[in-house]
């Protein structure tokens, strides 16, 4: 298929039943006079334009391709701009996929200019067509201190094994077994180009997200009855309209006012397990109203794996407040409009405060759940041998924490000896990532070299800049060269206070001239995010390539806090989808009267 903008073949009439004396005749803005009214102003009509707008909102909407070939959209230009020849869905294609080209220059461009390293996550899964996808997506502080989140790739593979993952990619973080492979080949072909750090030796950054889920899913093991049987009434109500509208006649008698709707969850992810029992534990009542009003409700979920009793309710609502923390916790380290790797200490122990407490709960079940749990986190978590120690330093970066806060942390978290044992590596690790930094000898002996004389061409600045070498060169044989390094002076300043909005990046924009290879290596280690978030899709590989990469680079970046609200206006549409139902129930009803 061409990728080259091609002249409207494929352009389409526009309708002649709508009245004529409201289209335009060009594309116009809306300006303010002196008297405060709004006047049009006449732009010229430009084709293209328009065409590249159309294909950008395409791209941004996530419309479908035959979106413009639709009535609707062509009575609405007609109306809008008669003169713009509405393309096929064919030419739409071609002209997403050469916006993709054009923003893929500028994605290029804007990583050439940038002096950070670049930290990249994956993730790989099989679409619906059992077609294999990779996305790569890369992560850095741009010169102006800012967080980017760019996709650099979306494109098929044809395995998810490790030998062809490390062909197209230079990092995972994910915990795939397929992905040490991968890690050792891209260490073997990165090396000798000397684009790693410590050769390699952090390279493997592995999931936070990924292994929170690992550890949950093995707790809702224990307490699977008591789940199961709230989803058999969960799944018995919502299988028919006329199930749901008369628990919805149950809520209101019991007065309960909860505005959320009945959810099933999907087995295989427990945020969604969690989402359906925080919902469902708010209807209790309202349950065993509706079991009064519908004789066939227990005899069907005891066929099942049984009716909820009430010690049944009493451990869903524990696990609910249990799994709130989790769920918190996995948005908050799922953001990427924000830094997460400064606050990996932090919430690696709030883990495990919650674990431990949960282990001297006397509810028996929730006792069992707990150890496997803290069993789980042991296997990832247990040791420092056993997380990546970027990690480590890039909570050292945090002015507010520095290595006094992560010893108390540590000791906190295990014995004092262990600790110990854990700063001594640390801090082995962040001086020798300090020393690999610092630039070479030689260059800083060349900036403070003198000239011995001045050419009589030499402008006035450069003379200015003569004489300040000069003094600190006296300076230094007079005082003798100061022997504390950047990192010794950061660490020996006072933290600074742990307020909510502290803005890390601001921070070390501003102390960077203090702190020029420090700054460098907060640059790096802050842009790491600690946790992979997949993009999905099922269209051919071509265009789920252009759309997505695309629609990453020209759409504003969206807080992963936004989350919980996209969850709520899922189930909100839930609601209104059942209602539609019941009202398409009722009119055939109606007709057949």
């Amino acid at each position: 298929m061409s990728t080259e903008p091609t002249s409207i073949k494929g352009s389409v009439t526009p309708p002649t039943s709508i009245d004529s004396e409201n289209s335009g005749v060009g594309a116009s803005s809306q300006t303010k006079g002196t008297t405060g009214k709004r006047k049009a102003t006449p732009q010229r009509f430009d084709q293209e334009t328009c065409r590249k707008g159309l294909a950008q909102m395409i791209v941004i909407d996530e419309l479908p391709f035959k979106f413009v070939e639709s009535e609707g959209f062509k009575k609405f230009m007609f109306v809008a701009c008669s003169r713009f020849h509405i393309p096929s869905r064919t030419t739409m294609i071609r002209d997403v996929y050469q916006l993709y080209l054009d923003e893929r220059v500028k994605i290029k461009q804007l990583l050439r200019s940038s002096c950070s390293r670049v930290c990249l996550t994956t993730d790989t899964w099989t679409s619906l067509q059992r077609v294999n996808y990779l996305c790569i997506t890369a992560h850095f502080i741009d010169n102006d201190w800012k967080l980017n989140k760019k996709i650099l790739n979306f494109c098929p593979i044809s395995s998810h094994k490790g030998e062809y993952i490390g062909m197209l990619f230079t990092v995972t973080v994910d915990n795939a077994n397929s992905n040490d492979v991968a890690i050792g080949y891209l260490r073997k072909k990165f090396n000798p180009r000397g684009g790693l750090v410590q050769n390699g030796k952090y390279l493997r950054m592995r999931c936070m997200a990924h292994i929170v889920n690992l550890i949950v899913v093995e707790g809702l093991k224990e307490m699977n009855k008591s789940v199961e049987r709230v989803r058999g009434a969960v799944r018995y109500v919502r299988q028919s309209p006329a199930r749901l509208q008369k628990f919805k006649e149950c809520v209101v008698v019991e007065k309960i006012e909860c505005k959320k709707t009945l959810c099933l969850d999907v087995c295989t992810r427990w945020n969604s397990t969690y989402l359906m029992l925080d919902t469902a534990q708010n209807f209790e009542r309202a349950f065993e109203r509706f079991e009064e009003q519908d004789t066939n409700f227990r005899a069907e979920l005891e066929r099942g794996e049984g009716w909820p009793s009430l010690d049944d309710w009493n451990n869903v609502i524990n696990l609910r407040d249990f799994l709130e923390h989790f769920y918190e916790f996995t948005l908050r380290i799922s953001g990427t409009s924000y830094v997460t790797s400064n606050n990996f200490l932090d919430e690696l122990s709030e883990i495990d405060i919650l674990l431990r407490d949960a282990q001297l709960n006397s509810n028996v079940a929730f006792n069992v759940m707990a150890i496997k749990m803290k069993e789980k986190y042991d296997k990832y978590w247990g040791g420092i041998d056993k997380i990546n120690l970027l990690m480590f330093v890039a909570c050292v970066l945090d002015p507010r924490q520095k290595l006094k806060y992560l010893e108390f942390v540590l000791s906190e978290m295990s014995s004092s000896e262990k600790a110990c044992e854990m700063m001594q590596k640390l801090k082995e690790s962040l001086y020798e990532l300090f020393d690999e930094y610092k630039p070479p000898l030689h260059s800083t002996c060349s900036q403070s070299s003198v000239p011995t004389h001045v050419s009589l061409g030499e402008s006035q600045q450069k003379m200015k800049r003569r004489i300040q070498a000069l003094y600190k060169k006296r300076e230094l044989e007079i005082c003798g060269e100061d022997k504390t390094s950047e990192l010794d002076k950061y660490l020996a300043e006072a933290n600074e206070g742990f307020v909510e909005d502290f803005d890390i990046l601001l921070w070390w924009k501003v102390n960077s001239p203090r702190f020029p290879t420090l700054s460098k290596m907060a640059r790096d280690l802050l842009a790491i995010p600690v946790s992979t978030v997949a993009s999905e899709s099922s269209l051919t590989p071509k265009i789920v390539q252009a759309l997505v990469c695309t629609q990453d680079w020209i759409r504003k970046s969206s807080s992963q806090e936004d989350i919980k609200k996209i969850e709520e206006r899922i189930q909100e549409l839930d609601k209104i989808e059942n209602d539609i139902f019941i009202c398409f129930i009722l009119i055939l009803i109606f007709n057949q009267k």
